[in-house]
Order: C-alpha cells, then structure tokens, then sequence
C-alpha cells in the first residue's frame, strides 16, 4: 500500500505553560485515535510542543483507506412489500441509501422476524480527504477549560492561530482550520528567525526548525537541553542548581531556544529563610537556585532566557534588577512579621471568615483543637501539644510574608513559633500539618503534626458537607478529594488505628451548621476515595470486588480495613479459594431466596446426612479460633483456617438437599449455611468476589 509522511502544525501566541505538556499528550492522542476510527494504518508517531506551535509528525500514512466490508440490515419483509408483493417506500429507501438496487438485496432471519438485508463493499477514500477531518476531530476534543476568540471571525482555541501547516508527502491540504489556511509555511523564533520558512517534506520539520528556526520543537529534548545547560553553569559557578520537575516543565515550555545565564543577588537577602529565597527565584521568576556542595543557598540563581543575546551582559543585569526588588519586599515583610509573636495573631483569626455559614478562621480553629484533642488522647500522645499546635497552625495566614507567598503557609508559621520559643514539637506540628498536599507528597511525621493534619481536614469535610456544598462533578472549591485521600494516607500509610465513624461523628457534631444526614454522607465520601486509593495505586494487586467484599463488613478503620483486604488478596491466592468464594456466592443466593427464615442455632439431633454432620463438626472445632483471630486482627490466621474447610464445604453441596420438604431439616440446614457465612464475613463477604 501507498504511504506518504504527515504534518501538521498549529502555530499560536504563546500557549499556557504549565498546560503545554497535556495539550501536546491529548493532540497527538486524538489523530491516533483518529487514524485508527478511519482505519487508516501508520508507523510511528512523533508529537512536538514549544510555546508557540503544537505538531504532530506521522511516518507512513497509509494513502487510501482499505476497502471497506458493508453489511445493513433493512426494514422488515412485511413492511417492505405490500399485501400485492409489491416494494413499499421503506424498501427503495433502503436500497437507495446502499447504493444498489432492490433486486441485490438478500433477506436474513433474526430472531422471530426477516428483513432486507445488503452484503457488499465500498471502495476507500482518499486520506487526504480526511484529514482536515481528523485534525478538526482532535483540536476540538483538546482538554481546554476556556476557549477564547480573536478577530472578526468565529474560530475559538487556548490561543490565537496565527498559521496551520498541513504537509502529506510533498503536498499541500487545501483546507482552513481555525481561521487560517493550511500551507507548508512554518515559522521559527519570534526575534530571531521571524520570516515563514517552507518545508518541502514532513520528515524535514524539526531539523529545518532546529538550523533555521531557531526553534528545538521537541519538548523532551528541549528539556533535556535545559536541563544539562543549567546543572553545567551551576558547577562553573561552583554549586549546584536545585532543579524541580515542576520548575523544569514550565521553563521548557516558556522557551523555544533556550540560553542559560547565571546571576547573583545580594548576600544579605541569605539571612531570610531558604524556603522565602526559593520561592521568591523558582516560583516568582521561573529561576533556579543554587546550593552549595553542603546544601547551603548561595546568591547566585540560573535564568533560561529564550534568546542568543550579543550582549549577554545586560540581560544578566536585567534578571538581577528584578529580583532584587522581590527579595527587598520579603526581607521587610518578615522584619514587619517579626515584631509581634506568632501568638498574637490568634485573637484576629475571629475578624477573618472561613466560610459564612461555618464562620470566622478563629472558630474552626476551635474545633480543630478540640479535634486533635481527641485523636491525641486516644492514641496516647501529647494532649498539650496538639492543642497548643492546633491553636497557632492558622496565625501565618495573617502574616505579612504568607501574603505575599502564600504556598509558604506552615512553613513561616514554623519559623515564628521556633523564633518565638514554642516547644519544637509545636513548631514542627505548624510546619507539618498542611501534610500531605498533593498525591505522593510526604506525610506528617511529628504526633502533633499528624493530629492536626487529621483534625483540620476532618473538620473541612464535616462543615462543607453540612452546609450541602459536596464536590459535584469535576468541581470541588474546597479540596474534599485531597482532604479525603489526606486522612485515608496518613491512617494507613503510618498504621494509625483509629474509629474514623467515630471521629466523623464527633467533628459533625462540633460544627456550627446541623444537619442530619452530613456524618453518613461524609463517612460514605471517605470510604469512596477510600476505594480511588487502592484502584489507582500502580500495579495494584485489588479489585473493585475485593474492595466491595472488604466494606460490606462496614470496618470503621481505615487501617482495619486495609488489614481485612490484604489479607483477603493473600486468600485469593490460595487453591481453595476459588471454590469457597463460589460457595459463599451460592449460599448468600439460598439465604435471600429463603422466606421467612430466620436464623437459629443449629440443632445437632436434627442433622441428617454425614456430610452436614461433618460441616457442623468443623464447624465447631473453627469458630472459636477463627472468632479470637477476628477479634485481635489476625485475619490471614482466620482465613488460613476457613479454607481448610473446602472439602467439608464441597462435600455438603454434593450430598445435601439444603431446601428439604421437611421444614425442620430446611431451617436447621439454612442455619447451618448462615453460621459458615458469618465465619467468612467476619473478614470480607466472599459472596460478592465473581465466580
């Protein structure tokens, strides 16, 4: 077959950084998918990302689609012909929209009815014909929260298109997309290559935007420049630059041809705390900072200019004139902060409202120390310290510093609580209670620390939830998702047992707002990310029925329950389980179909057969110990035991008629079957595994 190499190529204004990485993913997705809804086959595929163009590259695009296989069912025969024989509407209609005519269709059988049928083929189109169709298909479906205009036209995108390029081979697709008109135009840097610039085939693209264009198209090796270029002017300077991922995504997609330049700040801006410095270079002007070989800051920074400058020199100076404003501010917002403790910040949190309805900052910090109160006195830890810790976790919120740089909040609470002279448990506690802040981020090390993270998000869920403002959809304003998962990763991830039930109980009842139903539906919310958690982890080794079969037992734990499911997926893994879990299935299918039975304790002389005797026996010599194991959480002990009673389980399907005519035999039998069922959902209800 025929193939030809693919290009395309939106050129924009400058598209949002830190989006640029998805939209790139999703544009390269959507034309595979596009292809392959076409039925169009390719090699492989290359996608390409700078603050100015989104592209794709496809080698070996087939020319044609294959031919096509058709088969349609038509009306049926009895309303395709008239009483006469005759064809009615409905059945030149149909042979009208086959291409054919009534004499080539056939007729199928379907269930109790026949109707028209046509068999045929249809020749492929032409790919060039499609793919304007294609690339329209695949912008349009671009993860773009809002889409704006530009011009006098109708065309919406992230960005104002500013030229297409739409190259098959050596030609040219006649087509308009988003208000500009295809051609093999590209365009290089904005200063230093601004003139269009042709391209004869695709496969040329990213070389003739490299040599002419100025212009690395490719963001992955962009990145990878910047990467090498700023650790190797770090060591000329004698230090090592602090490179994020995060930092090293966005500057990729700020710059098309990146120079790396260092500068310094003045030594004095040093005293003030590593994180301020940090935040004010990497976060404020997308700059890296440097250590030293022993982690201390130095004052020089790395900037990635996106220009070859003649005069290096200046742009140096530039970079540090702006920064050194910055600093100045910070270093007078925390002499301004330090002039009154952190303490005394306490009384204004009341002046300043969290939410109408669960009013002022200083309220929920209330509850939020009553909160932590009672997590800490159940664990046994430091009841003085979580209260303490608790009442001054908001006070930076007020702080000149964290109004400047707000994702430093904790962190410049920390530092004035230690300059203060408050226990270190308490500082550490303020530092680490906004833990974890994202997913993969650390967790709360300190008893305070984890006291207060619990107590803060706890009480976040409970007050929203009972003002009715539950996330909806994609919307979730006040972070309940991360406030969730936060809860469910440090109780798991740091083996803490606690009554969560119990805890949601007592921070509903702390809120200002009541309302009935707001501790169910948060405990049911919890316990739904409770299931993300598991399902999203890599390589997960549970299922959405393992996780199901878990929360039927209604653990009021989260660490009790990931207990209960791990031991449940150690289960599964052994021989009988397949066979028992089949049986539970079958056995909670006889206890719903049985009406007006309920359980009893099973009568010995009523059993009949020697395989009920031999169940009810083993039975016996298990429940004790499978109850003790159950009852101190050790339930691969009482699984371990469960499954030795396969054979038994076997052994009374094959040779005993549960539902006897006899009512006494049936009731004593179904008892029987609920007392081995309730053994087993003392650990996960097996019935609802599949099998």
């Amino acid at each position: 077959m025929s193939t030809r190499d693919f290009l395309v190529e939106i050129g924009t204004e400058e598209l949002p950084p830190k989006a640029l990485p998805e939209l790139e993913g999703a544009f390269r997705d959507g034309l595979v998918k596009g292809f392959a809804a076409a039925g169009l086959a390719h090699g492989a595929v290359e996608s390409f990302a700078a603050p100015r163009r989104l592209a794709v590259l496809v080698r070996a695009l087939a020319t044609r689609q294959p031919e096509q296989e058709i088969k349609r069912r038509g009306p049926p025969v009895s309303a395709a012909f008239d009483a006469s024989g005759h064809p009615t509407r409905a059945a030149s209609a149909f042979a009208d929209s086959c291409g054919t005519t009534l004499a080539e269709l056939t007729r199928v059988k379907e269930g109790k009815g026949e109707f028209l049928f046509f068999a045929g083929r249809k020749s492929g189109a032409d790919t060039a014909t499609l793919l304007p169709g294609v690339v329209q298909a695949s912008l349009a479906q671009l993860p773009i929260p809002k889409r704006m205009r530009w011009g006098a036209g109708d065309a919406e995108f992230v960005r104002p298109v500013h030229w297409i390029v739409l190259l098959f081979g050596e030609g040219v697709l006649p087509a308009t997309l988003l208000g500009a008109r295809a051609g093999n135009a590209t365009r290089g840097h904005r200063f230093h290559a601004p003139a269009p610039i042709a391209l004869a085939t695709p496969g040329e693209y990213a070389g003739t935007l490299a040599t002419r264009g100025k212009v690395l198209a490719h963001f992955a090796e962009r990145r990878s420049k910047i990467l090498g270029a700023v650790k190797t002017t770090a060591k000329e300077i004698g230090g090592r630059a602090i490179v994020t991922d995060a930092l090293l995504d966005e500057v990729t997609a700020l710059v098309e041809w990146p120079v790396p330049i260092a500068g310094r700040f003045d030594e004095r801006f040093l005293e003030l705390p590593r994180e301020v410095l940090i935040s004010t270079l990497q976060d404020h002007q997308r700059y890296f900072a440097v250590e030293d070989p022993a982690g201390r800051l130095t004052p020089w920074f790395i900037t990635v200019c996106n220009i070859e400058s003649r005069e290096p020199s200046q742009v140096r100076a530039g970079n540090e004139r702006v920064v050194r404003p910055r600093l100045a501010d910070a270093a007078f917002f925390w002499q301004q902060d330090r002039r009154e403790p952190l303490a005394a910040r306490l009384t204004a949190l009341d002046t300043v409202t969290f939410q109408a309805k669960l009013g002022s900052l200083g309220a929920k910090v209330q509850r939020i120390g009553s909160l932590a109160e009672t997590i800490s006195a159940n664990l046994g830890w430091n009841v003085l310290h979580a209260q303490r810790s608790a009442s001054l976790a908001k006070c930076d919120l007020l702080s000149a510093v964290v109004g400047e740089f707000p994702e430093l909040q904790g962190i410049i609470g920390a530092y004035y609580a230690a300059a203060d002279g408050e226990p270190a448990a308490v500082a550490t506690a303020i530092r680490e209670h906004y833990l974890p802040r994202g997913a993969g981020d650390a967790l709360p090390e300190s008893e305070a620390g984890t006291a207060v993270a619990l107590a803060d998000r706890l009480d976040t869920l409970a007050g929203i939830f009972a003002i009715g403002q539950k996330p909806t959809g994609t919307k979730d304003p006040f972070g309940l998702r991360r406030a969730a998962i936060g809860v469910l990763r440090i109780l798991i991830e740091k083996r803490i047992d606690l009554d969560l039930r119990a805890l949601v109980d007592a921070a509903v009842a702390l809120q200002p707002v009541k309302s009935a139903s707001a501790a169910d539906e948060v405990y049911a919310y919890v316990l739904d990310r409770l299931r993300a958690h598991y399902l999203e982890q890599p390589d997960t080794r549970f299922t959405t029925e393992m996780i199901d079969a878990v929360l039927a037992t209604a653990p009021r734990s989260p660490l009790d329950f990931d207990s209960r499911l791990a031991a449940l997926a150690g289960f599964l893994a052994r021989p009988e389980a397949a066979s028992l879990a089949a049986a539970n299935k079958r056995i909670a299918n006889i206890l719903k179909k049985a009406e007006g039975f309920t359980p009893a304790a099973v009568a010995p002389a009523t059993l009949r057969e020697p395989a009920e005797k031999q169940l009810h026996g083993a039975l016996a010599k298990l429940r004790d110990g499978v109850q003790a194991a159950v009852a101190q959480r050790d339930y691969v002990g009482a699984l371990s035991a469960l499954a030795g009673l396969k054979g038994d389980v076997d052994a009374f399907f094959d040779g005993v008629m549960v539902n006897d005519p006899d009512a006494a035999l049936r009731t004593n039998r179904l008892s029987l079957l609920a007392e081995l069922r309730a053994l087993f959902s003392g650990v996960a209800d097996l019935s609802r595994l599949p099998g």
